[in-house]
């Protein structure tokens, strides 16, 4: 196994003093998460329900589901 303790360092030092100084930088990244937050989590729950967990009870009946999705034309 190598040793790279120094290079792991230097790059962890250089992205540390990188986002400790930007100022427009500390913006976007929150304007980037909210964006993530709404995109997997708001959009999930509103958009996209969980179908098989709501209309087939068992795991043999939503596996035939998915089955017969899969193999009809």
């Amino acid at each position: 196994m190598i040793y790279c303790g120094p290079m792991l360092k230097k790059i962890f030092l250089f992205y540390y003093n990188g986002f400790r100084t930007m100022t427009w930088g500390r913006s976007l990244w929150a304007i980037i998460l909210v964006k993530l937050f709404i995109m997997f989590v708001i959009l999930k729950v509103f958009f996209f329900p969980d179908i098989l967990e709501r209309d087939f009870q068992t795991d043999e009946e939503r596996s035939d589901h998915v089955i017969e999705q899969l193999t009809n034309p």
